[in-house]
């Protein structure tokens, strides 16, 4: 029988994705507690405000200039799947579609042809710290849907089915696991179609448990990415923290636990097979899409941004909602994320 582990390889900052994923970036910040302005109450002196990735004293405030964040900049031709573990983000973007999100809810955006977007994270306690910990990872579009129109959706904690046995549990936030379903990706994403075998999976494991992957056609990419624990073994091949680690998805594959609790996030699906071009944060087949995405964007701004600053966060007293681009809103339950 042949060995599971194909590869091991360092997380470095972003994870370099196997086709069909580009990259993973995972954030996970100790910011202070807010002021009323949904900022750190923390002085910001001695960061290189607007492009502060220092994390001094354990968080950063990346391109926000008040809030921690990332203001409104453009994506054309792939998706990005915001997984928020702790903290919130507001989300706004040049659809006219907006949210507040967090504790475990799933952000899918189909950048198709061109939007912008804000993703910033406010911080909505005063009275105590605000931790941050989400994944951002990026899905590669097939060269048909590469100028779909853009789409927005957004993935429930409550709806996201978790599955598991003694001491493993498993969030299925994409593909199937056993019969169990999640919930529906985007309309154009290489996620919706049954024979992309695409998943996204967090999987938590307990001192002394064990899980066996379930299988998967050969030629899909399979990658483990091992974000906590210390004595992890795979195929009895011991791994550590910060590791990836692709998997043949064809072979029996027992994941075992014999230390503190473990977390990896799987990412598996078969892959597009496409050129990538990437540049910034434009993802096309071709140098000559890059460029023509490029004075697209200069051209039409891809629609325009409808909202009155770069950052835009919601009130303090906002719950968790989303206002689709259609004029839907949703409304659901603030959730203990700390």
């Amino acid at each position: 029988m042949s060995h599971p582990i194909l590869q091991t390889v360092e997380l470095s900052v972003p994870w370099t994705g196997l086709d069909p994923f580009i990259m993973t970036v995972h954030h996970v910040d100790d910011y202070p507690a807010g002021n009323e302005k949904l900022g750190p109450v923390a002085s910001l002196d001695g960061r290189r405000i607007g492009s502060d990735f220092s994390y001094k004293d354990g968080w950063s405030m990346y391109h926000g200039n008040v809030v921690p964040g990332f203001p409104q900049h453009p994506h054309r031709g792939f998706e990005t799947v915001t997984v928020v573990r702790r903290g919130y983000v507001d989300h706004s973007d040049s659809l006219g579609a907006t949210a507040r999100y967090g504790g475990g809810d799933v952000q899918w955006l189909t950048t198709g042809s061109g939007i912008m977007h804000a993703e910033m994270f406010p911080l909505i306690r005063e009275d105590g710290p605000n931790p941050l910990e989400l994944f951002q990872i990026w899905l590669n579009l097939p060269p048909e849907s590469k100028m779909v129109p853009a789409y927005f959706g957004m993935l429930w904690s409550e709806d996201i089915p978790t599955i598991g046995s003694p001491g493993v549990t498993v969030d299925v936030m994409a593909g199937e696991i056993d019969g169990i379903k999640a919930p529906p990706a985007n309309p154009d994403s290489w996620a919706s179609r049954p024979d992309s075998h695409l998943g996204i999976w967090l999987v938590r494991l307990e001192d002394g448990a064990g899980w066996e992957l379930p299988k998967a056609p050969a030629d899909v990419n399979r990658m483990l990415h091992f974000v906590a624990g210390d004595d992890v073994r795979i195929g009895g091949t011991t791994v550590k923290d910060g590791i990836g680690v692709q998997t043949r998805p064809d072979t029996t594959t027992i994941v075992e636990n014999h230390g503190s609790p473990a977390e990896f996030l799987l990412l598996q699906g078969q892959p597009i097979g496409a050129p990538v071009f990437q540049m910034g944060p434009f993802v096309m087949n071709t140098p000559e899409q890059l460029r023509q995405a490029f004075d697209d964007y200069n051209r039409t701004q891809f629609g325009g941004w409808p909202w009155s600053t770069r950052s835009p966060v919601h009130a303090r007293t906002d719950g968790r909602f989303a206002l689709h681009a259609d004029g839907k809103v949703e409304h659901r339950e603030m959730q203990k994320t700390g």
